[in-house]
Formats: C-alpha cells, sequence, structure tokens
C-alpha cells in the first residue's frame, strides 16, 4: 500500500475543493481573519459542513476535536496544501537540538513524519498509537496550533487527532528527568524510538518543525 501523505485527502477528500471555496468568501465578505478559529466556526458555510461532517448518532466531546481537524484542513487548503517530509536523520536531529527560537513562522503546513517512529499514549490507559504528522499554523496573536495525527494508516479506518496550542515553552523538562522526546515504549531507545509525553511536548515539536521549515 502507498503510505498517506496527507490526513486532509485522505478523510475529506473531494469536500475541500466543493466546500471550502463557500467559507473562504464567507470569510472574507465578514473581513474575518481565517486563522482565527472562532471567526471561522461562526461563518455559516462552516457551520453547515461541520453539521455535514458529524454522523448520525453524534460525537459529544469530539465535536470539539472535528471543528479542530477541519479549521486545520481549511488553512491547509488555503495556503497551498504543503506537505513537508521529514527523514529519519532530518526528525533525530530535530528531536535531539532545539532549533533557533527567532525564526518568524509563516505559512500553514503539514509535517509527516518518518512511519511508526514517535509514538504517544492519545487515550490514557490505551495502546499507544504512532504519530503520522502534524498540521501547523500560527494564531493571529502569535501562538502556535499543532494538530497531532496519530494511527493513520491505509489498512486502518479512522486516526486519532491531538491539538496542542499556545506560545513556545521556556525551558521545558519531563518531571522525571528523561530526556524530552525520549522513549516510553519497551525497546524502544534499542529501536530508535521517540515519545511524546503530554500536549506541551506535541507543541513543542510542532515549533521545531515549524523553525525548520522556515530555515
Amino acid at each position: 500500500m502507498n503510505p498517506i501523505a496527507s490526513p486532509f485527502a485522505e478523510a475529506l477528500q473531494d469536500v475541500p475543493a466543493k466546500r471550502f471555496p463557500a467559507i473562504r468568501e464567507a470569510l472574507e465578505a465578514s473581513d474575518r481573519d481565517a486563522r482565527d478559529r472562532d471567526a471561522f466556526m461562526v461563518t455559516r458555510p462552516a457551520v453547515e459542513l461541520l453539521r455535514d461532517l458529524r454522523p448520525e448518532e453524534g460525537l459529544g466531546e469530539s465535536i470539539d476535536q472535528l471543528a479542530a481537524f477541519l479549521h486545520h484542513a481549511y488553512l491547509h487548503w488555503t495556503d497551498g496544501e504543503r506537505v513537508d517530509e521529514i527523514g529519519d536523520r532530518q526528525l533525530t536531529a530535530l528531536l535531539a537540538v532545539e532549533p533557533d527560537r527567532t525564526s518568524v513562522p509563516s505559512s500553514a503546513r503539514y509535517s509527516r513524519l518518518p512511519e511508526r517512529v514517535v509514538w504517544a499514549e492519545v487515550i490514557e490507559g490505551q495502546p499507544p498509537e504512532p504519530l503520522h504528522g502534524c498540521s501547523i499554523y500560527v494564531e493571529p496573536d502569535g501562538a502556535l496550533r499543532v494538530l497531532g495525527i496519530f494511527g493513520l494508516h491505509p489498512s486502518r479506518p479512522g486516526f486519532s487527532v491531538v491539538e496542542a496550542a499556545g506560545p513556545r515553552a521556556e525551558r521545558l523538562a519531563r518531571e522525571d528527568g528523561t530526556p524530552l522526546f525520549g522513549p516510553r515504549l519497551a525497546g524502544g531507545e534499542v529501536a530508535g524510538l521517540h515519545s511524546i509525553a503530554g500536549q506541551e511536548e506535541l507543541l513543542e515539536l510542532g515549533w521545531r518543525l515549524q523553525a525548520q521549515a522556515d530555515a
């Protein structure tokens, strides 16, 4: 099976071409910044699309995850559907050395990571899932929003999403003293694996991916 390049194309297929232009027109007509989540979600075309994508049985609290995925997908579409392929050596260097913090964030993009190398416990008490990649964009106030896509694979229906948002943390460290992104799976160090421990590390990964792409 061919690897999946973008979760948006996989999940939404022809939705962007058919439905996103109306959202863009509504945002432009109201002079709202598309990167503003609240402004995006109050436009009628976005509300209607969210309703159409919601399964009949509803989503409960997961509706926020669907809204986040839809917003990231829209910005991915408006910024040219950019996908950055991160190789094994790039990822190793990225996780080991903190990039320059002076990098100025630019357009939205999706950074696709090497398969089954970075893992996280997405649902407490459930088996860890591999991180396929991160959708990244910068909010109007300069904070970063990172949507991690976990468990995306051609043989599996669906996937998991986790979003983290905020400014870049200063002197981020794990409470147990292990290195950031250090493996938490048994045998992970020998296998060359990495782990994300919490949303703060996901956000830090997003900032590092952003800095590397802008460099």
